[in-house]
């Protein structure tokens, strides 16, 4: 397998919108199979675009997954290419020694770094950056730099008349259009389902490309991944390949809720014989599921909807009741309570599974990167198993009433809280669970 990533000195220069595009480039030049799209850390909404790109999207963590996670995720690809989006700036990582940036991971899989530079407010002084990130890791293999936001057809070859001292090839220097623009929310980019029409949107990023990146010479900047073998799967096998974190649900019908209201979940919960549901639609918990996971999302936007969805209520207490595991992660985890209140104040009835009321009204910020630990036997596992994972929500519990399910340390291992509840089959947290922490 053949890949090169895509970084940028912070946030906010343009990687996503260059990212999905690139892809739908690739994909027309080189055919639909030929390249998977993939994101550097946990973030659920960037795979989203990545994955409606490419058929499939791919979360490689370099803090949250082990190596072997890693390698396992991209050898039980098909495609012969990935490309890999990254995060934040290209060496920002947890605090612990700089760990999870993308840096880390290129040098995992030694995979070649495009960087994205936006270039507003600046000309030759984008020289200096590029020199900057390129020098400041000799195992780091910077392979080349697109501008963006470029001003002007003068502003460009003022930028390409200081990168002549370097020895990082300019592969495209693409202007500014608020064609190439997306929106955001609370939790970051808008949702790809919520745009109105996410195909033609790919589209236009891709032709608005097109002119202004050098696609061959970026397809040639691909190098071979470290470790990393593709088996030749067909593409049906490859999306149902097995979960790399645990496996409960292994040889279990699992049904996974999946609509604008529970959008975020990783890779390793879906597998081979995972059956959908939509709980927005009011569709009923699969008859025959064996484990029901509720993942997070934006159940806050949709409570009208979910408050009238009551199949899906008496389906869920009655798997519930059957002693069917049921497990919520964030806004899933929110759903099996007694109710959510809404910014303005107002509640909504939950399915009242578990013992703890949400607010919106009374917001708090909770970020980062966990390493988590069961504290008693659960259908999750046995107490005292280990996880990796991250939380990010703004919502604060206001009311709970019941044991614990993990305790939690952040990534400098400073205490981080307890957090969950496990009543009979059903548990849930703030918690997304990404790997074993071995």
């Amino acid at each position: 397998m053949k890949g090169l990533l895509i970084s940028a000195p912070s946030s906010n220069q343009g990687k996503t919108v260059i990212s999905v595009g690139l892809l739908g480039l690739l994909r027309s030049e080189l055919g639909l199979d030929a390249v998977v799209g993939a994101k550097a850390g946990p973030d659920y909404i960037d795979t989203a675009y990545l994955g409606t790109a490419t058929a499939v999207g791919l979360n490689l963590d370099p803090w949250a997954m082990r190596p072997e996670t890693i390698m396992q995720l991209l050898r039980n690809r098909p495609e012969p290419r990935v490309l890999i989006e990254g995060t934040m700036g290209l060496f920002d990582g947890s605090i612990d020694a700089g760990r999870g940036s993308s840096a880390d991971l290129a040098k995992l899989l030694n995979v070649p770094v495009v960087l994205i530079v936006n270039v507003g407010g600046m000309s030759q002084s984008a020289a200096a950056v590029v020199h900057g990130f390129a020098s400041l890791d000799p195992d780091v293999t910077v392979a080349g730099v697109i501008f963006n936001r470029v001003g002007s057809e003068r502003h460009e070859s003022m930028l390409r008349d200081a990168m002549a001292i370097l020895d990082v090839p300019v592969l495209g220097a693409v202007p500014r259009s608020a064609d190439l623009d997306l929106g955001s929310r609370h939790l970051g980019l808008v949702q790809a389902g919520d745009q109105m029409s996410v195909q033609q949107a790919q589209s236009q990023w891709a032709e608005a490309l097109r002119p202004h990146v050098d696609l061959a010479a970026i397809v040639e900047t691909m190098a071979p991944l470290a470790g990393v073998e593709n088996r030749g799967l067909t593409s049906a096998s490859a999306a149902g390949s097995a979960g790399p974190m645990f496996d409960l649900t292994q040889g279990r019908r699992l049904a996974v809720a999946d609509d604008a209201a529970f959008r975020f979940c990783y890779g390793h919960w879906k597998s081979a014989n995972a059956i959908t549901f939509s709980p927005l639609a009011n569709q009923p918990v699969p008859h025959d599921a064996e484990f029901v996971f509720l993942p997070g999302g934006y159940p806050e936007l949709h409570l009208e909807t979910l408050a009238r969805a009551d199949v899906f209520w008496r389906s869920l207490r009655a798997a519930a009741d059957a002693g069917v595991p049921i497990y919520g992660e964030c806004g899933g985890y929110m759903v099996l309570g007694r109710g959510i209140q809404a910014e303005t104040g107002e509640w909504t009835e939950a399915a009242g599974l578990l013992p703890l009321k949400t607010s919106f009204k009374e917001r708090r910020r909770h970020l980062g990167y966990r390493r988590i630990e069961t504290i008693g036997d659960t259908i999750l596992a046995g107490g005292g198993r280990k996880f990796r994972g991250h939380e990010f929500h703004y919502c604060s519990i206001v009311e709970q009433d019941a044991p614990n399910l993990f305790s939690a340390t952040d990534a400098r291992g400073e205490h981080a809280n307890m957090h969950g509840h496990s009543v009979g089959s059903v548990v849930g947290s703030f918690m997304h669970l990404i790997d074993d922490d071995a």
